[in-house]
């Protein structure tokens, strides 16, 4: 069978599981509320049996940013590292049945898979703790090549440049990914992840390993040691090819070369939980952007995918992103 992706995004594959605690629990577990925490393979154990009834689903920033894409009507695929274990089998099922191509061989020895274990207390506040495990023994082995060839942008998530192997991955991927014509993609993640990582990150737009940037407000300004987010976004117009730079409540702005395009945030009913907002932000703009659409209008529907993930529990969509364009007037590619 010949492939033919839009999207294909590579980063960390978590398990989410996300449960309803008492505060109480937070303290017995000693765990500060809202923070996310790294942890351990026994602390994750201990975590796990302490939690209450819970929902179980494929996580990690590029997989919901693949499964935006796929519910927006696009061919996703999608690269990242579980282990043959329950919840490499509960990652596995999920994203394919979002209609994500994952064909990831699973690590057969050594860590489980990763896991965040979310508590959702009252007031809906999220406490996430993460173990990493099997998704940062990515290597270049898990870079097939046809799948590069075969997707318009290969999107690679910040989250997962630490590990040398990882970084080697995202390389290669990027290689073949011009190689064939294709377009290579990277988003900064977290501010955290560009204090890290800056000298690297700016490396690769300055070589063009990558052609386009996604940064939100705060992230474009770190990047560029600087307060002022016009001089960051200029920076950026002069290192990169195309960038995006999501700013919250007030929408996004692109450039690609000399063009520039924004749009402001959609409107919601309620803010009940902002993550995800940004992957599936990309979702709307990569998908857009691969069919042909304008810079104008990927921004558009890049807002409106980040617009409907806020107004409910969960970073991935509550409902058809493709029936809430239509039903927003937005154009759709063909």
């Amino acid at each position: 069978m010949s492939l033919d992706f839009d999207v294909l995004t590579i980063g960390n594959a978590i398990v989410d599981i996300l449960s309803p605690a008492e505060e109480d629990i937070l303290v017995r577990l000693g765990v500060t509320k809202s923070m996310m925490r790294l942890i351990d393979a026994e602390e994750a154990s201990r975590i796990y049996d302490m939690m209450g009834p819970a929902v179980e689903a494929s996580g990690g920033s590029a997989a919901n940013t693949a499964a935006g894409v796929a519910s927006l009507g696009g061919r996703a695929a999608y690269i990242g590292k579980v282990a043959i274990d329950a919840f490499g089998e509960v990652f596995t099922h999920d994203i394919r049945s979002q209609g994500v191509h994952f064909e990831t061989r699973p690590l057969f020895d050594g860590a489980p898979t990763a896991r965040c274990m979310i508590l959702i207390t009252p007031d809906s506040e999220r406490t996430m703790n993460t173990y990493l495990g099997a998704c940062h023994h990515l290597t270049v082995d898990d870079i097939d090549e046809s799948t590069v060839a075969a997707a318009r942008y290969t999107y690679l998530e910040g989250f997962l440049w630490d590990p040398p192997a990882a970084k080697e991955a995202f390389r290669k991927a990027a290689r073949i990914a011009h190689a064939h014509g294709r377009l290579a993609s990277i988003t900064l993640s977290d501010s955290f992840c560009v204090d890290r990582f800056r000298a690297e990150f700016l490396d690769l737009m300055r070589t063009g390993t990558v052609d386009l940037v996604f940064a939100n407000k705060e992230e474009a300004k770190a990047l560029y040691e600087t307060h002022d987010l016009g001089t960051a976004v200029e920076c950026l117009k002069r290192d990169c090819k195309a960038g995006v730079v999501t700013l919250g409540g007030d929408g996004a702005l692109a450039f690609e070369g000399n063009e520039m395009a924004s749009a402001p945030a959609v409107a919601v009913d309620e803010l009940v939980d902002m993550t995800g907002a940004g992957d599936q932000f990309a979702a709307g703009f990569l998908y857009a952007r691969a069919r042909g659409l304008s810079l104008d209008a990927a921004v558009r529907l890049g807002c409106m995918a980040g617009g409907e993930c806020v107004g409910h529990i969960g970073p991935r969509p509550a409902v058809s992103l493709a029936q809430l364009a239509r039903d927003s007037g937005l154009k759709l590619p063909a």
